[in-house]
């Protein structure tokens, strides 16, 4: 008989994955003309809580799939997977400045300007800092539940990443297709070196921060703290 925790699970990734696919794309115009550009904001957000809500409750709720479906849990699998989430909080805490994604003011000039820091390894930063925390997740404890949710995530942050490109080339034109010109969808690697090391610090701290509160917050112990 299936778990009801993981079909409520299940249920829950895919109304946040669906919902946020609708909201950014088909449903964005007609609900920011209905509820203008800050209640659409109010809308989106909420709407987006509620559903985390619901995947965190579902997820503690499921006690009788943490059997590892593949090799997991080991130094050495915890070891990967904390470096995957450390380069991704390196590429989500840069992309927060200078991005030309973001809904802010400013937004086409910042596609016209050179790329820097983590945009010269990726134009998409922070979708692509989501989808290695969450691979990062899978390589150190690999369950079904760890499975739907970080799978769900890397769904949406890398199907989202593409279909971005495709909004932004409509909303902005000409600038979108310069700042394409001028960067990468998929990421090179080789430019992390370059970010700088004030971010790696940033993001090492994030990173410590996050991983410290796995346990209070879920019971498990995460990253570097599994050895201190």
């Amino acid at each position: 008989m299936p778990d009801p925790a993981l079909t409520s699970l299940i249920a829950a990734c895919a109304a946040f994955v669906g919902t946020h696919f609708l909201m950014s794309h088909p449903l964005r115009e007609p609900m920011v003309q209905a509820l203008g550009p800050a209640g659409f904001q109010g809308a989106y957000s909420a709407v987006s809580l509620a559903a985390m809500a619901w995947i965190y409750f579902a997820f503690t709720a499921v006690t009788t799939q943490t059997v590892p479906l593949w090799a997991g849990f080991d130094d050495f699998s915890w070891g990967v997977g904390s470096a995957l989430a450390l380069i991704g909080m390196v590429l989500l805490a840069g992309s927060f400045r200078g991005n030309p994604a973001l809904p802010a003011p400013g937004a086409e000039q910042a596609a016209l300007a050179d790329p820097a820091g983590v945009f010269r390894v990726t134009r998409h930063p922070m979708m692509w800092g989501i989808a290695l925390i969450a691979l990062g997740h899978l390589v150190a404890a690999p369950t079904a539940r760890t499975l739907i949710v970080m799978g769900s995530m890397m769904l949406l942050a890398l199907l989202g990443a593409r279909l971005q490109d495709r909004k932004k080339q409509v909303l902005m034109g000409e600038a979108w297709r310069t700042w394409e010109s001028k960067t990468s969808f998929a990421p090179r690697w080789s430019y992390l070196l370059e970010v700088g090391p004030l971010l790696w610090a940033a993001a090492l701290v994030l990173w410590l921060s996050v991983t410290w509160f796995h346990a209070p917050a879920g019971g498990i112990v995460a990253g570097a703290w599994r050895w201190l």
